[in-house]
């Protein structure tokens, strides 16, 4: 039991280090960041370079799959991990809560997996998979680190929290993948 405490402070840690680096601009960009709704340009564009790669039928199937993938992603995190484990979050945390920079509490109490970070890294990593373009790669991953990142800066996610929700969307990712390679694209 020794080593789970010591994972626990070591992220408790560097979770308040990570937040505490602070400031009024940052804030704006982070809450900004962590909006689902402002990355619609990001998701458009990438149904369109679907469709221009895979064709118009091929491509609305794949979007399909994306449907399905952050379905799964935001559906797993929260009922398999969050509701299970039942990790506070950071800013729930009467322990360290007076420590914590946040700059609105968050409606659901526990944080372990990050929902946020699950649906980013499983989207960054299928249109990753499906696009095969190393800019792209690049750009998508740093946004997936970003949008994560975010999470923290904002005092609603541990670190671990992160790593967690990206390994699961990454998981759950490749598990549609396999699917999408062996039912839509053998026939492209």
């Amino acid at each position: 039991m020794e080593i789970i405490d010591y994972l626990i402070q070591v992220d408790t840690n560097l979770f308040l280090f990570l937040n505490n680096q602070h400031n009024e601009f940052f804030d704006v960009i982070m809450s900004n960041i962590s909006k689902k709704m402002i990355w619609l340009p990001l998701y458009i564009f990438v149904a369109f370079l679907l469709i221009k790669k895979y064709k118009l039928k091929i491509g609305l199937i794949l979007l399909l799959f994306f449907g399905l993938l952050i379905t799964l992603s935001d559906q797993t995190s929260v009922h398999l991990f969050k509701n299970v484990f039942q990790r506070l979050r950071p800013c729930h945390n009467p322990e360290i809560q007076e420590f914590v920079h946040y700059l609105k509490l968050s409606g659901s109490h526990y944080g372990f997996v990050s929902s946020h970070a699950c649906n980013a890294f499983a989207f960054a990593s299928l249109s990753l998979l499906l696009l095969e373009n190393k800019l792209y790669t690049i750009f998508i991953i740093i946004w997936a680190l970003l949008v994560s990142y975010s999470r923290i800066y904002l005092g609603v996610h541990y670190p671990g929290d992160i790593l967690g929700g990206a390994l699961l969307g990454i998981f759950l990712s490749i598990l549609i993948y396999i699917i999408i390679k062996k039912t839509v694209l053998p026939r492209v």
